[in-house]
């Protein structure tokens, strides 16, 4: 059984390898070393994880992943390459469902960082993967948005979502939906349908988490 989580954890290592510390992510004001340093929190600290998705928590997380960051970048990378088994989001029992979309997001951030980058074709079982996520994650990221939002992957699915109004439609494969709905509206190629006003709100909108 492909183990799509993996691949992207070791294809985001081998390319933030490749460029270095210092170079460009789509997170902004982020280095592929602050990026990297993201990552071995979220895996090895779960006193400071909570604080990437809970506010409140956010100043200490974000103290810990500064001195995270300062570790040499190869002894970083290593921590990022070889998660702890008993890391609660990345042992073998939770790897994949918590670290497939996870990866694949962190390596785009990456790779379309640099300029000339083109979108990837994607294995048909990552993309099975990746829509059953981002099913999810367009409920949940488009829930008090103004808008009825219809989030169609041609061949996977759709979901209607948005708090109701006027409609808007958001086409794409599910990797181009998933950076989307992420917060990455202008990294990812997809087809947007509705009222030029409400459509240009949307690709400008705080997404994601």
């Amino acid at each position: 059984m492909p183990r799509y989580a993996r691949s992207e954890r070791e294809a985001l290592t081998e390319l933030m390898s490749t460029l270095g510390p210092d170079a460009p992510t789509l997170n902004e004001g982020w280095t592929t070393r602050d990026l990297a340093a993201h990552l071995v929190v979220r895996e090895r600290r779960p006193d400071a994880a909570a604080g990437i998705v809970l506010p409140p928590l956010s100043g200490h997380a974000e103290r810990v992943r500064r001195q995270v960051a300062a570790l040499d970048w190869t002894e970083l990378l290593a921590q990022v390459r070889r998660p702890p088994l008993w890391s609660p989001v990345s042992n073998p029992l939770t790897d994949e469902l918590t670290n497939t979309l996870e990866f694949f997001i962190h390596h785009e951030d990456v790779r379309r960082a640099r300029a000339g980058w083109q979108p990837r074709e994607l294995p048909v079982g990552l993309e099975r993967g990746l829509w059953r996520r981002v099913s999810t994650l367009g409920r949940m990221a488009l829930r008090r948005f103004p808008a009825q939002v219809l989030v169609q992957a041609p061949g996977h699915g759709e979901v209607a979502t948005g708090r109701g109004g006027e409609p808007l439609r958001l086409v794409g494969t599910p990797g181009e939906l998933a950076l989307f709905l992420s917060g990455r509206q202008r990294a990812a190629r997809v087809q947007l349908d509705g009222a030029p006003a409400l459509a240009d709100r949307f690709r400008t909108a705080s997404l994601g988490f």
